[in-house]
């Protein structure tokens, strides 16, 4: 018995360890994201910026902008939710923390479950998708071409959180398509793609579609719908968010994440 007590301590000390190494890692991460990030909070959002934009996209910003608010710099949120770890599995429980610059591209993120902690990350113009299972076991470390598109992805995909990110800028395109979508066209350096963009009738981005790499070398028809829009420090944001494959054997839901607490231009 003694034994046994004694293994268990050693196991449970180890997994605190790789739970607290993890954490390091993942402040040393938003450090370099803070260290990089550039200030646009002293521009302005007018009404005026719109004026040769698609309807729909009009009818978006002026929906959650406020005419004289500043640009947005940095993003801090909290969220809770549910996740799959295959397509055919089952859901469990996340809880996340995320950090996003604007002007310069940059988020990581740092999702935890009873099983795994996941971090999610586009820093330095690099992606990086790394999973330890009881915060020990490395399983996914994620890197790579198609892994730095996919980060951009989400990052884009994930704006709607910080909305000024999303009005025209050398980065940023939106092309007309009809009354309630229109196309988003988005370039980076060498990174470019495009998303389609459906926007309800009083003007929330409802979804957003693109092509995703979901194995190395094929992309998928990648999905987010948002929804609840609540007003958040001045910005009306969707504090739910789904991701979803759209493949040929039908539509696999693998994310589902609600909003607890989100902050602009926080400290570090």
């Amino acid at each position: 018995m003694a034994l046994l007590l004694i293994i268990i301590g050693v196991v449970l000390l180890v997994v605190l360890v790789g739970k607290i190494m993890i954490s390091l890692k993942f402040r040393n991460q938003v450090k370099i994201l803070y260290a990089n990030t550039i200030n646009v909070s002293d521009k302005t959002y007018t009404a005026v910026q719109l004026n040769a934009l698609p309807e729909p996209v009009q009818r978006y910003f002026k929906y959650v902008l406020k005419d004289g608010m500043p640009y947005i710099s940095l993003v801090r949120l909290k969220h809770k939710g549910v996740f799959k770890t295959n397509l055919k599995g089952r859901f469990i429980n996340i809880t996340g923390e995320q950090y996003f610059s604007v002007q310069k591209p940059q988020f990581v993120w740092k999702g935890t479950t009873l099983l795994f902690t996941a971090r999610d990350s586009f820093i330095a113009d690099q992606g990086n998708l790394k999973v330890s299972l009881f915060n020990i076991f490395t399983v996914v470390d994620g890197k790579g071409t198609e892994i730095n598109e996919g980060e951009m992805q989400r990052w884009l995909a994930e704006s709607v959180w910080f909305p000024t990110n999303l009005l025209p800028s050398e980065n940023i395109t939106w092309i007309a398509i009809d009354e309630n979508s229109a196309k988003l066209s988005f370039r980076y350096k060498e990174i470019s793609f495009d998303f389609i963009i459906t926007f309800n009738r009083i003007g929330e981005i409802a979804a957003m579609e693109t092509l995703r790499f979901m194995t190395d070398n094929k992309r998928e028809r990648w999905l987010c719908r948002m929804a609840n829009y609540k007003e958040i420090n001045g910005v009306k944001i969707p504090v739910s968010a789904e991701a979803v494959w759209k493949l040929k054997a039908g539509d696999y839901s693998y994310a589902k994440f609600e909003i607890i607490e989100i902050q602009y231009n926080p400290n570090i």
